[in-house]
């Protein structure tokens, strides 16, 4: 079975987060940008879409900039990013659809994946917010647009932080850290350490702080704490440059229950 933790599985909604995985073939690698062979991470992501339920052929991913900017994914888009970067949405770090059947992605190693849906509309969306998207306000911007161009309303959304890199290891230099005390928000979750002359920089309550004040109500908020840098079953692009990535993928199904189970880590 495949090894991912299962952050949904709810009706027709099912979303999850692929772990590392020493068993499989690059450690269960999922990025097609950060591989050793192309075909090892086709084989990983086959066998995601097996457990899942639904054709690669359907999957969707960006061509992730560190941008803030997102697509609305229309049935026409399915495959896009699934087989190869060439075809992916690109320039885009969050995703959103309408579409039953269509999973989409988020690439990771270190960075906040966003899963979020709103079943009163069938919307799935799936957002990359690593330090340059949260202080860009991806996120933010993604449910403004849900919510005043869309007409959505914030108390429907739930959404699903996953595993990224922890305060702990998110050490930074005086720019990463002026761009988060510019939001006016983040305070709370940067700390200073006089020994080091650096700062620690906690990336997923910043997140959390962001859709707290987008409207999305505090008991539909979850985080997984786990550190990618710490935790056995994290890549971790700060550990290492080479390092594979996680898929952190969202579905809304047209049969309810569908999706994978997978397995925890190791």
């Amino acid at each position: 079975m495949m090894t991912m933790r299962m952050y949904v599985k709810e009706g027709n909604i099912a979303a999850g987060m692929t772990m590392k995985d020493a068993r499989r073939p690059e450690e269960n690698n999922m990025g097609l940008h950060a591989c050793l062979n192309p075909q090892d991470v086709l084989q990983n992501r086959r066998e995601l879409a097996k457990e899942i339920g639904v054709p690669l052929g359907r999957f969707v991913c960006g061509r992730q900039t560190h941008s803030a900017n997102f697509h609305r994914v229309a049935e026409e888009d399915r495959g896009r990013g699934a087989e190869t970067t060439e075809d992916a949405i690109p320039d885009t770090d969050a995703l959103y659809t309408y579409e039953p059947n269509i999973v989409l992605g988020s690439l990771t190693a270190d960075c906040v994946p966003v899963l979020l849906w709103n079943e009163a509309a069938g919307l799935v969306g799936a957002v990359h917010s690593g330090w340059q998207g949260t202080v860009k306000e991806i996120t933010p911007k993604l449910l403004r647009h849900l919510t005043e161009e869309e007409g959505l309303d914030p108390l429907d959304f739930r959404v699903r932080i996953g595993a990224a890199l922890s305060q702990e290891k998110f050490e930074v230099d005086r720019d990463v850290y002026e761009r988060f005390r510019s939001l006016g928000y983040a305070d709370d979750f940067i700390r200073f350490n006089g020994q080091t002359g650096k700062w620690h920089i906690d990336n997923q309550k910043t997140v959390e702080t962001q859709l707290l004040m987008a409207g999305i109500p505090p008991g539909r908020i979850a985080i997984d704490r786990s550190c990618t840098y710490k935790s056995p079953g994290g890549f971790s692009y700060r550990e290492d440059k080479k390092a594979g990535r996680h898929l952190s993928w969202i579905v809304r199904t047209e049969t309810p229950g569908t999706g994978g189970h997978g397995t925890e880590e190791r």
